[in-house]
Order: C-alpha cells, then structure tokens, then sequence
C-alpha cells in the first residue's frame, strides 16, 4: 500500500492529526547529499517539533542516495538510511516525497518522472532541469495530481517564487530585473571596490570558495540564464527555455569599464532581466550599469536582489543569500512543507498550462547604453561621431571625455534605443578614421522606456 493511500485512509481532520491524536508522518526520500542535502537533513532534525507544532504534520527523513557511500558527511544521528542507488530511493515504499538536489538533466528528469508517475510530490534545487523542461514536467505533475515544488532553484533562500506564484497570482507582472548569480556579483563588487581586474577578482572568488575550479556557468552567465528563463516561466505563465534567453558574461568587463561607470555615477552588475511587451517576451541575461540611486547597486559580495514591478503593486524588491548550504536549504523545507500539506489534506495541486509566447529577438530589444571609444583626439571629431550616431536614429543623452596621450576617450550615454540601431551606429562609427577602437558596449538599466 502506498503512503498516500494509507494517510488518505487515516481520515486526517483539518488540524493534521488523525483519530488518535498522532501527526501523520510524511517520510522523505533525498536525491544528493552534497552541501544543501546535507543542510536540509539536519534542517528538518533541528526544525522537526517546530513543523509539526504549526502544520501537524511529522516529517522523516528516511533514505537518501549519494554518489560516493564513503564521503564524510557530519550528519550524525540525522543519518537517513543511504544508498547509491537513486531510483531505489524513489521507488522506496517508505518514501512518500521525493527531493531531488543531484544537478543536471540526466539522470535527475529520469528520477523525478518515475517519482510523479508514482504519485510522489517532488521538490527540486535543478535549475538546469526545470529551465529545460519545465512545460513536460508541469503536464505530468498536473496529470498526477501531485506537487512539483523548485523555489530553491533560483536565489537560494529569497522567496521569489512564491512570491510569483502566490502572492502576485492576481497581478501583472510587467519586468522581474535583479542580481541572482552571486559569484559574478562577488568579482564585479571586487572589481569596483578594491580596484582589481576580472582575473584577480575572479582568482578571490576562487580561493574563498564562491567560483568554481572551472567558473564557466557562472562568469558566461549560463547559470543566470537558467534562473532568467524560470523566473519568465512563472511570471508570464510562458513556455520558456534557457535556449530562448540572450547571454553575455562578465569575462570582458575591464577595470577600465569600471572606473568610466565611477565616474558617471553608476555600477556594473550582471544582470538577468524578463519582460513582457505586446508583441512577446523578451529575456536576457548581460553586464549592466546600475544608476547608484538604484536599489540593486547596493547589493555587494555574494548576495542576490530581485526588483519586480507589476501593475497594481507597482514596485518590489527581495534581497538575501542566493546560495550556501542553509538559506538554499531553508527554501527546500519551505517547499517541503507545502508539498507535505498538501499530501496531507489530499489536496490536487495544479501548475497551469504554459502558453506558447513569441519571444523578442535580441536585436528587437532595446535600453540605454554606454558606449565607450578610443579616438584620436582632434577637432572635429566629436561632431563627426555624434552625426552617424543622429543618422542611425540614436539619441544621446551624454558625453564624457577624458584626454590619454595624443588620444581621447569618449563615454557615449545614448537614451533609450533599440539594440539594432545601436549595432548599425556601432558599424558604422568603426569605419571613421578618427576612431581607433570600440572598447565596450554596456547597456544601462534605469532608462524611462
């Protein structure tokens, strides 16, 4: 008999406790004990009276499965029954809700099908796994009737998913826009404020255990676009992949970047940004200069800041750890405890129909940008750039220059201007002879659209 059948047959009353006045114990089966499984199984032995006193419901740990049986763990008297087999723990009968926090598409999709299919609610860290495949597996969940829960797959402990799902269900969300890779947000505030190059700063990162050996996903932005399509997904109701999400990293951003948005009273961010305009979505993942009034510019080191604006609550902004064994941990349980309830109660939960939405190419979208050249520094030449910017249809709202041996160095501010003007200005601004180089283009968030 299942778990589900036999809490059904227990005839739970509205406060969670059956005839004999015992909690229903909800047993937990958990996929990778790596940081955040490690976190999440002494999360629910610490917290486990206190769940219970507020939802009546008892939760257990009872199995997990690792890759490597030997590895020290520090679990001590928390230590579930653990394997090296997953789908042995999925198809456990003492396991009536399954976490999955291994990483990766395969074989994590192969496990949580099997999981929902056997009518075991999920809850999942993968952000790589619900940014792929999120429409098929929403269906299979609904189909089943069970929960498939992943706040912890972006921001780590910000609730910005509930904060989506639930409490702006009767909103319209218009752009979600914020900081939710704290590693490139670590080197860029390293960058900014102890003057130190991307290598440097990203070699600190490293040592202290915030980048990876090899930091790839995270400094291309591969990791933040992940997050960018399920935060579209969720927001907009669309079908939306990582695939569909524009990419630039932070690999290019040179102290030289840093200083000329110093001066210009910004500062550089990686930023992931959705949003919904009458002919579709757009979704992007870029380095951005952040006016300092801003609030997101304020937000240093390791930590993550979402800024949301929508039509009726206007504008609201979430901050807090975005990674780390415990806030990420704290968010599975969350999770955990909603998907438990709702076994509970007998609930059918459902995640809704994702719709097939036009998505904006790159080139359609547009911001302000600050575009900064090395020319030769001559009369004359200022005119002659800002009148191919004027033929291209690109307005600019500042210039600043600054004199570097017999050459200059202009910082363009262009208003509000879409991405394929500003490409045909670039173009054609490479071609004058006074211009000797084009050192960057960085888009500039804030822009009145």
């Amino acid at each position: 008999m299942s778990r589900l059948r036999s809490i059904q047959d227990e005839q739970v009353f509205e406060e969670g406790h059956d005839a004999m006045g015992n909690a229903p114990t909800i047993r937990v089966g958990v996929l990778g004990l790596g940081t955040v499984g490690s976190s999440l199984v002494r999360l629910i032995a610490q917290q486990g009276q206190a769940i219970e006193t507020r939802t009546g419901i008892r939760l257990e740990v009872t199995r997990a499965a690792v890759r490597n049986l030997d590895a020290p763990r520090g679990l001590a008297s928390a230590t579930p029954r653990i394997v090296d087999d997953p789908m042995s723990v999925v198809e456990a009968d003492d396991v009536d809700l399954v976490v999955e926090l291994m990483g990766g598409v395969e074989p994590a999709r192969q496990l949580i099908e099997r999981a929902i299919r056997l009518r075991k609610p999920v809850v999942s860290a993968n952000k790589e796994l619900i940014a792929s495949c999120s429409r098929e597996l929403f269906e299979l969940a609904d189909a089943a009737g069970v929960d498939l829960l992943f706040e912890a797959s972006v921001a780590g402990g910000i609730p910005l998913l509930r904060a989506i799902r639930e409490s702006l269900a009767g909103d319209r969300i218009r752009r979600v826009l914020g900081i939710v890779n704290g590693t490139t947000n670590f080197i860029l505030s390293q960058m900014t404020e102890q003057g130190t190059d991307f290598g440097e700063s990203l070699a600190e990162a490293q040592a202290l255990g915030y980048a990876e050996a090899d930091p790839t996903a995270d400094v291309e932005g591969f990791d933040a676009a992940s997050k960018a399509a399920i935060i579209a997904t969720l927001a907009f109701g669309a079908d939306v992949t990582s695939d569909d999400v524009s990419r630039q990293g932070i690999t290019a951003i040179s102290a030289a970047d840093i200083a000329a948005a110093e001066a210009l009273g910004y500062t550089i961010k990686l930023l992931a940004v959705v949003e919904r305009a009458d002919a579709g979505i757009g979704a992007r993942v870029e380095p951005a200069m952040v006016p300092l009034s801003h609030p997101l510019a304020s937000v240093r080191d390791a930590f993550n800041a979402l800024f949301i604006e929508a039509d009726a609550v206007g504008e609201l902004m979430l901050y807090g750890r975005g990674a780390g064994g415990m806030p990420t941990a704290s968010a599975v349980l969350g999770d955990v405890v909603d998907a438990a309830k709702n076994l509970v109660g007998g609930g059918a939960p459902r995640h809704g129909s994702l719709e097939s939405v036009p998505m904006l190419d790159s080139t359609a979208t547009g911001s302000q940008y600050a575009i900064r050249m090395s020319v030769d520094d001559e009369s004359g030449v200022l005119a002659d750039i800002a009148s191919e910017f004027g033929r291209n249809g690109v307005s600019i709202e500042s210039v600043r220059q600054r004199g570097v041996d017999q050459q200059a160095q202009l910082t363009f501010v262009t208003h509000y201007s879409n991405q394929e003007a500003v490409q045909a200005t670039l173009r054609a601004v490479e071609q004058l002879d006074c211009v000797v180089s084009i050192d960057s283009v960085i888009a500039v968030i804030g822009a009145a659209t």
